[in-house]
């Protein structure tokens, strides 16, 4: 059974440039490489809600174990103490894959 890590972020402000260029060349291939799959990243330009996240990002691994094991990574660590800092109001929950969109 497939498991997905949802995730969602507001990038800092004025910090977007450097935020894009980590994204591309640390962040996605560091997730990939901990056998996280990157599948999907929204980019919200418009919201009535002020609430909703600009950022809204999945991976999914094949089974819950490897998921948790990344999860509690010395890399991952790395990887989310450096988004950390380009990034507020993170949040992030791991769920089954049930096919579609999923919040």
């Amino acid at each position: 059974m497939a498991y997905k890590l949802l995730m969602s972020w507001d990038i800092k402000p004025g910090r977007d440039q450097e935020y894009f260029e980590f994204v591309v060349r640390e962040w996605l291939p560091g997730v990939n490489n901990l056998g996280i799959q990157t599948t999907w990243a929204w980019y919200t330009v418009y919201s009535r809600d002020n609430n909703a996240p600009q950022i809204l990002a999945e991976a999914i691994s094949d089974d819950l174990v490897a998921m948790r094991n990344a999860l509690k990574s010395p890399d991952w660590q790395e990887l989310h103490d450096k988004l950390l800092g380009y990034v507020t109001n993170y949040k992030q929950k791991i769920v089954r894959i049930t096919g579609g969109f999923q919040l």
